[in-house]
């Protein structure tokens, strides 16, 4: 099992990059999310990765959280979600918007998501509840909020937690990131361009 891979990122062609390690060359399929808050090519990076397996092709699928890659996992396992809608669901709603969906039965939220028709959010609102519970499950998620990589990671989860989406969170601390900023910096500038 491939679990983490840090290497240089060479191409980035949504919804696939292309991580580079000691010469050899991996296709990583990632949420189109990720396009907005990766590196430029060139630079390093890290991403955690789910190996699938089946008879006729080989799929590695890549995310900036332990959790995010947790939540995957647990995704991939709802009868009627492949990987591919799975990504399409991490890239449309935040951790914690999935959590308060499934946990309110919001079937209609769920309904709204690209590929997800009412059997499927049904599904995943019987199958995710549970899982949910799991304290193993939720330690994993409370570790990782506590823990992120930079300020950047770290901004973008605050901003989440505020109500914005993934991807505008990312949009917004990109347009505001530079090296020296902190964590607080990044939030009030951020906070700041929507004025």
């Amino acid at each position: 099992m491939i679990g983490r891979l840090k290497g240089i990122l060479i191409e980035k062609e949504p919804p696939i990059v292309l991580l580079e390690i000691y010469g050899i060359s991996y296709e990583i399929y990632i949420p189109i999310t990720y396009f907005d808050v990766l590196p430029e090519t060139g630079q390093e990076t890290v991403l955690y990765t789910h190996f699938i397996v089946r008879e006729d092709t080989q799929l590695l699928f890549g995310f900036l959280t332990k959790q995010e890659m947790v939540l995957f996992r647990e995704l991939i396992k709802v009868n009627g979600i492949g990987p591919k809608l799975a990504l399409t669901i991490l890239a449309n709603l935040s951790e914690k918007q999935l959590f308060h969906a499934v946990k309110h039965k919001e079937i209609n939220t769920l309904m709204k998501l690209p590929g997800v028709g009412k059997k499927i959010a049904e599904r995943l609102v019987v199958e995710m509840k549970d899982k949910f519970k799991n304290t193993s499950f939720s330690l994993i998620f409370r570790e990782e909020l506590l823990v992120r990589h930079d300020p950047e990671s770290e901004a973008v989860a605050a901003l989440i937690s505020l109500g914005y989406t993934h991807q505008d969170a990312s949009r917004m601390i990109k347009k505001v990131a530079s090296a020296e900023a902190n964590c607080e910096a990044l939030i009030r500038d951020a906070l700041r361009t929507t004025l």
